[in-house]
Order: C-alpha cells, then structure tokens, then sequence
C-alpha cells in the first residue's frame, strides 16, 4: 500500500498547526450538565493536537519541523521547550503579540476517558502568510501533518504547499468540520475516528468494529467520490482499519488493537497521527505504518499526560516483538 507522493523519499516531516496548554483535571467521572464534582488532581501540561503529533513523531525518531504560534507568555515558553526537548525544529512557531497560547481544558474520568474544550488564543493568528514565510520547511519534506485547530485557510494552504513538494499528506479531521472538496483533493491520506468518518460521508453508518473486511468496501468507495486515496479509521479499544483505493492487493486492512490498561487517553489519537506520520517518513507503506502507530498510541494511553506519556521507537518495537 504505497501512500507516498510520486517521487517522495522517507525524510522530514512537517507539522502545521495548534499548539496548546493543556489544563487537566481528573475525577472519578465526567460530569453530566448543571453538575459540580470533585477533582482527584490537576496539571498543566503541553498539548494542542499538532504539537503533540510533532513530539510523538519526534519521540519515535522523526526528523521534524513544526510551524504554529503561540503567545509571549509561560505557557508559551513551556510548548516550545517540550517540543524542542523531542527534537522538534520549533523555529518556524511564531510568538505572537498581544495574544495569550492557546488553551485547552481537559477533563478525564477514572477509565481514562476525556472530554475538552480548546480556546484558540495564538493559535487563531496561524495564517497562510505564515505558512508561506515557513517555505523552506516544506523543500523535500515527506511527510505533511495537519488537523482543524487552526483556520481551514490555513490548514489549505500547507496542504497545497506540501502537495506542490511532494509531499504525503496526511489530514486529521480532528476537531470535525466541514471541509472544502479542494482540500479533499490535496490530501494523500484522511485520518479519522468512525463518528468523524461518519460525519465526512454525511452520516453515514460506519461498519460496527467486528464487522466483516467486505463491509468496508463500501466506506471505501464514497470516500474515494469525495476525493480521497486513502485513510485510516481508528476504532478505539478496537483497533483500526486502513482504507486504501491504490493497493495492488488489499484495498482493506483491519489492524488489531493493542491491549491496554488506560489511565489517560488525551492526545493518543495525535499519538497515532505522529506514528503513522514517522513510519511513512521513514518509507513504511500505510498498513505497517498504522500498526506500528497503533501500538505507540496505545501505550500513550498508560500514563497521564499527553507529550509526556507518548513513547520512544524502543518502547515501540519492545511491545510488538513481545
């Protein structure tokens, strides 16, 4: 299941997009409306979607360059620090003026389940302009990562930079909205969870997870009408399945889940972004990508935190030759 652009070689991965503070709190459950709980901890910590998937990309050995911006304040200061501690070129995030780093507020129960609410702060400011001042990231990059934090102009326009690079481009439709056929287009693999895919194809139903490969087939095919190759669907404690109109053999691949005990499962989607994003860079094809990401996500999921918790390539391979 070749993925990679015609042309590409395995390399540098970009990352454009949101950068956030992660204020978490954990309680034995999530709250219902109108309801007041109380909290076994709190932390702030590194997040935003595209910063965690530049650190676990970087963590599993990426060579990686992250373009966004934050504000000129302590939460600031702490994203850059913790994405440059995972070797993540941080000299195209620009510090804005007279905006606070964006935000999110995280609330996670004892299963590890989550639910966030994200203000934009500097991430609001990422423009196409800064996309076009980062021009030099983009010469000979493999690997282009993207998600909606930040503004679909913009999102657009480093799909359209990557794509004119060469570059595969994979696309988060993660927090969902609507996007353009133009962007569909542009992009080289969707990464979606059922509920987002469901949502992209209109509502429609998305195959239970114990469904049979052929029930897939025809996700599959209206996702290629709506212009895309390729994606991978995650299926939470469920593992995945990568959809793929260009194989030569299985168009369908079911990767199996990772078992678990999860203690916090913020950002392990990002995890798995930044995981198939450092295999494809590295010239896996989609489907070992996926389950090699797989893996590191699951093991994400085992510690608190989000950047913090992501594991390193050893750890990787340790669980799946185990």
């Amino acid at each position: 299941m070749d993925t990679q652009a015609p042309g590409n070689q395995a390399g540098r991965i970009v990352v454009v997009g949101s950068l956030n503070a992660d204020l978490t709190i954990y309680t034995q459950r999530l709250p219902a409306p109108g309801e007041t709980l109380h909290g076994t901890g709190f932390t702030v910590n590194p997040g935003g979607k595209s910063a965690n998937q530049a650190v676990a990309a970087g963590k599993l050995g990426g060579n990686v360059s992250l373009v966004g911006a934050v504000g000129r304040d302590a939460n600031g200061t702490m994203l850059l620090e913790s994405c440059a501690a995972a070797n993540v070129d941080v000299s195209r995030v620009r510090r804005a003026e007279g905006v606070e780093t964006g935000v999110a507020v995280v609330t996670v129960d004892a299963h590890g389940e989550n639910s966030i609410v994200i203000s934009a702060g500097a991430n609001g400011t990422l423009s196409p302009g800064d996309v076009e001042a980062a021009a030099a990231a983009f010469e000979g990059a493999a690997v282009l990562c993207l998600c909606l934090e930040v503004g679909l102009e913009t999102v657009e326009a480093a799909a359209r930079a990557g794509a004119d690079a060469g570059a595969t481009v994979l696309l988060n439709l993660s927090p969902y909205a609507p996007i353009p056929a133009s962007l569909a287009r542009l992009s080289n693999v969707l990464l979606v969870n059922a509920h987002e895919a469901s949502q992209f194809l209109d509502g429609e139903q998305i195959p239970e997870p114990d469904a049979e490969t052929s029930a897939w087939e025809p996700v599959l095919e209206h996702l290629v009408a709506r212009g895309l190759q390729s994606a991978v669907v995650t299926l939470g404690a469920q593992g995945s399945v990568v959809l793929d109109s260009t194989a030569a053999d299985a168009r369908i691949v079911r990767i199996a889940p990772t078992r678990v005990d999860a203690v916090d499962t913020t950002g392990a989607g990002d995890a798995f972004t930044g995981g198939v994003a450092a295999r494809l860079a590295a010239g896996d094809d989609l489907a070992d990508a996926a389950a090699f990401a797989s893996v590191g996500a699951a093991l994400a999921a085992t510690k608190k935190g989000t950047q913090a918790a992501y594991p390193d390539a050893a750890a990787v391979r340790a669980r799946l030759n185990g």
